[in-house]
């Protein structure tokens, strides 16, 4: 479903991916390790659109999307793919419904379709209590279970994540890795994930190990 081919990346003289292949299938969780600087946030970035690769190709559900141009990239990405991060980049001003919202409303859905979509996302994160309160309200656990809800807002092919426990204790961790295996039971969603949690990694289908921009093991 999921299918990158020879990607090269450099920043100015350093080569940060050198020649990278992956394919990733509808339903399966995988994750992305390796030191820092092996080039997998890079390798993230690029698969989910917001790089372009100095060189290769990148297909999501057979589109190759090399070939679109920046407003179709833009729609595309919009439409398909979910991103969730370390600090989960919810805006401060906006309650937890509302940063739901936003992905759905930017991709020009009915306000009511939008609302009652996020409510049930939110509703299915445990967090129906927590729908009006902003960010700086939440917990860290609350606050990357609102940052998934949105990653997921659209019904995405597949969802990125980069570090999401990074900055979790010890239960909210724990919390967070199960939630992924229960969307991928209940709603078929593909994850990729760069972690440097071991215990996230031996439990995904797959990990796949990364050193000096290239695959060592999958």
């Amino acid at each position: 479903m999921i299918k990158a081919e020879k990607i090269h990346k450099s920043f100015g003289p350093l080569q940060v991916l050198k020649g990278i292949d992956l394919e990733v299938r509808k339903g399966e969780i995988v994750s992305i390790v390796g030191p820092s600087g092996a080039g997998k946030t890079t390798l993230l970035m690029i698969m989910g659109t917001l790089e372009k690769a100095d060189s290769g190709r990148i297909y999501i559900d057979n589109h190759e999307l090399s070939s679109l141009g920046e407003k179709k990239l833009s729609d595309f990405r919009n439409r398909n793919i979910g991103f969730v991060f370390q600090f989960h980049q919810l805006l401060p001003e906006f309650t937890a419904l509302e940063n739901v919202m936003i992905p759905a409303l930017i991709g020009h859905a009915k306000h009511v379709e939008a609302e009652a979509r996020a409510k049930d996302l939110l509703c299915m994160m445990g967090l129906s209590e927590r729908i009006t309160h902003k960010p700086a309200e939440l917990s860290g656990g609350e606050k990357q279970r609102v940052a998934v809800a949105r990653a997921l807002i659209n019904d995405p092919l597949v969802v990125f994540a980069d570090e999401p426990s990074g900055s979790l204790d010890s239960d909210n961790k724990e919390e967070l890795h199960q939630l992924f295996f229960e969307l991928r039971d209940k709603l078929d969603q593909t994850f990729i994930i760069v972690t440097h949690d071991q215990q996230l990694a031996s439990i995904t289908d797959r990990t796949i190990h990364m050193i000096d921009g290239q695959i060592v093991d999958q």
